[in-house]
């Protein structure tokens, strides 16, 4: 008899930041607090000014983004020319807002983040036979301490920082992928059976459009979140939200739990019979 594989209805694969938890008062904080400090309290960013940086897909790294947003402040004051940025400098102020700067235990704003899910909507992923994993843009500490000190999952399949380059480059999405593949022993699995990636910014959604470009043989599809930050006014969400369909989002949602067994079938019949 010839063995068979059993084909989930999807693999899932999940961003943490603004999907898993609100970072509006950590990460996001933690640049403002660096820009301003090394524009020595001219200039700290505004959370409009950061989703705008972020709008154009290439600032995902909020590293890169807080030296981003320093160059062109002084850029802007004509003074770019005389400046001199040490981009660990840089790395190591924001760490020691966002971690605090007590070595043995986390101290900063990382430990203030709301969780935006709970552990039970994985389990019920898992008790669906659908396969999930995590890729994001945060380090491997940082996405540990959440996924599993604060969230409580297991061991969960995770691609961070030090794993992939920069969305939205695709490597990291492949990357795990392929483990989840690897780890369900779904190596022949149709290829008809979609990769869902959600995330909440346009560089999350241009992961999914370059994926689709590099690998044409399987389906990718988009899933936008709407982080807490955007949800406060109306124009401001509906703002976002449209930013995100034009990056290619098949689907917009509130919060990741209303991404239902019953939404995921029909984003993947959606897709099959398109």
């Amino acid at each position: 008899m010839t063995n068979t594989v059993s084909l989930p209805t999807a693999i899932l694969i999940f961003d943490i930041d603004g999907v898993i938890r609100d970072v509006g008062g950590s990460y996001r904080r933690a640049l403002a607090d660096t820009v301003e400090h090394f524009t020595n309290n001219e200039y700290r960013p505004t959370p409009e000014d950061i989703d705008k940086l972020k709008l154009e897909g290439d600032w995902n790294n909020d590293w890169e983004a807080s030296q981003e947003f320093i160059r062109r402040h002084f850029d802007s004051q004509g003074k770019l020319q005389k400046l001199h940025l040490d981009y660990e400098q840089i790395v190591a102020f924001f760490q020691s807002r966002y971690r605090g700067t007590n070595p043995e235990k986390w101290t900063g704003y990382i430990c203030e983040e709301p969780l935006l899910v709970n552990s039970t909507y994985f389990d019920s992923l898992t008790q669906s036979a659908i396969p999930w994993g995590f890729f994001s843009g945060a380090t491997r500490a940082s996405a540990t301490y959440i996924l599993e000190e604060r969230l409580g999952l297991i061991t969960p399949i995770l691609t961070a920082m030090e794993d992939a380059p920069g969305k939205p480059d695709p490597t990291g999405l492949f990357h795990t992928t392929e483990i989840i593949l690897d780890k369900f022993k779904l190596k022949e699995v149709d290829k008809r059976t979609p990769v869902i990636y959600v995330g909440d910014t346009v560089a999350d959604m241009y992961v999914i459009k370059k994926a689709r470009e590099q690998q044409q043989n399987r389906q990718w599809i988009a899933v936008g979140v709407l982080p807490p930050h955007v949800q406060q006014e109306s124009s401001r969400r509906e703002a976002y939200a449209e930013n995100l369909l034009k990056a290619g989002a098949a689907l917009i949602l509130n919060d990741l739990e209303q991404l239902s067994i019953s939404r995921i079938k029909e984003l993947r019949d959606k897709r099959n019979n398109g």
